[in-house]
């Protein structure tokens, strides 16, 4: 073994670590860097302490025994980002394509049941041809263990997947099951059949990047949640994500210092238009509300009508969850539900609060929508939030209709304190809809029913179309000038700090999937 070790600051066997210096400066011609030099980029210096780096494979079909490699195809190992200890593995596309054995899958496991016992977040750099087809079934059990570990760390440490390559086939099914998915824009891609099966099968012509590329999933499947412009972008966001959470489900978020001073915002009170069907961007609210520059998107590019992501309160971590004005009106539909939903678990799993601004005038009427299940899947957002134990507080700025009135954490599902700004309007429905209906019988009798509408319009408006019926009720708990919103919430996510929620005994819920 000593002899072994020796041999690994030889420069023919640093070689044989990965695929050679030729295929490496293949994969830089393509902008990508290798599986080490990710790794270097993304722990801090000197940190990192590589497990299994003489594993090799134990195949000896197709004259796989002829041809070995000193790790398998994957770096694993462990380190710390900004101080704080995480695990990784890294998948060397230079070596068998950085085909999945059973060796290279047991690695992988191994860094996983690390991460679970030590309780530090699990990161894999993904860059792979898939399965490595000599090993047969072996190769398939490996993904089958890595699957496994997946489920099993799933709400116990953060999971994140960096896609930085080809990642097709059954290698998919592992990041879509950690908590959130990078892509790398043109040099990454994520599909179970690949072009030429499509090809085949349904006889369309579609390239990898139309197919599965980043922009692809980042707007249309809602696959990845942030897409990068390059590895060493990819490798910061990464950096960033991790400065929101915990380490792992029993800890809080880190806190970061803070000093309260003036916490009043006078620019959030002209953000509210005076007409209002007239759209504005919920993103304003957010950035006058947050820490200077703190808020992080999630899944900017697809479900545009609502907004998810992360920030810093008063140096606090914080989940946000917006409706969107500026996008179909920041209706709910079913892609919004299902992203809202996700996030929403996922802070919850870990001890981030949540902070959610209202501005919804329902869900999106029409046969698309029921046809494809909005009614499960707008279920899917109202039982994160009625499921959820962190502390939630709830801003209503603006509309807050019928039935997403409550999905979008009410007080009757468990938020723990609701605000409003006088501009809120908590209705069964607008006002010219539900006059129509009240008053249909008076404004069909009238000699002028426009002028009747209009009238009937404004009475509904002035009983129902503002904040104070619902305060009256206690359903919301004060109603506060935009400009203070910032301080106010600083100061009850402070009382909420120490939150104790028990949900009732069970093996788990069944959430509509």
């Amino acid at each position: 073994m000593e002899k072994q070790l020796a041999q690994l600051h030889h420069k023919k066997e640093l070689a044989k670590l990965g695929g050679g210096q030729k295929r490496i400066d293949a994969q830089h011609k393509k902008g990508k860097l290798s599986a080490r030099e990710r790794i270097h980029f993304l722990l801090d210096p000197d940190s990192f302490e590589e497990i299994g780096a003489l594993v090799t494979h134990r195949s000896v079909d197709f004259g796989l025994e002829n041809e070995q490699y000193y790790g398998d195809g994957v770096v694993t190992g462990y380190g710390t980002v900004n101080g704080r200890l995480v695990y990784v593995f890294s998948q060397d596309f230079t070596v068998f394509g950085g085909s999945l054995s059973e060796t290279h899958a047991e690695k992988i496991c191994k860094i996983m049941d690390l991460a679970m016992k030590n309780g530090a977040p699990c990161i894999g750099l993904n860059d792979s041809g898939g399965a490595r087809i000599q090993e047969g079934v072996n190769s398939l059990g490996g993904y089958a263990d890595i699957f496994y570990r997946n489920v099993l760390s799933s709400g116990v440490v953060p999971q994140i997947s960096a896609i930085m390559g080809p990642c097709a086939g059954g290698a998919v099914y592992s990041p879509a099951m950690t908590d959130f998915i990078l892509m790398v824009e043109n040099t990454s891609y994520m599909f179970v059949t690949g072009p030429n099966v499509v090809k085949t099968v349904t006889n369309e012509n579609v390239t990898s990047e139309e197919l599965g590329g980043a922009m692809t999933h980042a707007t249309k499947s809602g696959v990845t949640h942030l897409t990068a412009a390059n590895d060493l972008d990819c490798i910061e966001k990464i950096k960033r994500l991790l400065s929101y959470m915990p380490q792992n489900c029993e800890e809080k978020p880190p806190q970061y210092p803070y000093q309260i001073g003036d916490e009043y915002r006078d620019a959030l009170t002209a953000l509210i238009p005076e007409n209002p069907n007239q759209p504005y961007d919920m993103r304003e609210v957010i950035a006058g509300i947050v820490d200077n520059e703190s808020f992080m998107e999630i899944h900017e590019h697809y479900a545009e009508n609502i907004v998810v992501g992360f920030a810093h309160l008063a140096g606090r971590s914080i989940g946000i969850v917006a409706n969107q004005p500026a996008s179909l009106a920041g209706v709910l539909d079913v892609e919004s539900s299902k992203k809202g939903a996700r996030f929403v678990r996922f802070c919850d799993s870990f001890n981030i609060p949540l902070l959610v601004l209202v501005d919804v005038p329902g869900f999106l009427p029409g046969t698309d929508q029921e046809w494809h299940g909005i009614i499960t899947n707008g279920a899917k957002l109202l039982y994160a939030f009625s499921e959820a134990t962190v502390p939630r507080i709830t801003v209503i700025t603006r509309k807050a209709y019928g039935g997403a009135y409550d999905v979008m954490n009410s007080k009757h599902i468990g938020a723990d304190m609701n605000f409003a700004w006088p501009s809120a309007e908590i209705a069964v429905m607008g006002a010219k809809g539900a006059s129509e209906i009240i008053f249909k019988k008076e404004i069909s009798e009238a000699e002028d029913p426009a002028a009747k509408l209009v009238e009937k319009e404004r009475e509904y408006a002035e009983k129902f179309a503002n904040p104070y019926r619902a305060a009256a009720r206690g359903f919301v708990d004060e109603v506060i000038d935009p400009r203070e919103t910032r301080r106010k919430l600083i100061k009850s996510f402070a009382m909420l700090e120490n939150k104790v929620a028990h949900l009732p005994r069970k093996k788990h819920g069944n959430i509509p999937l």
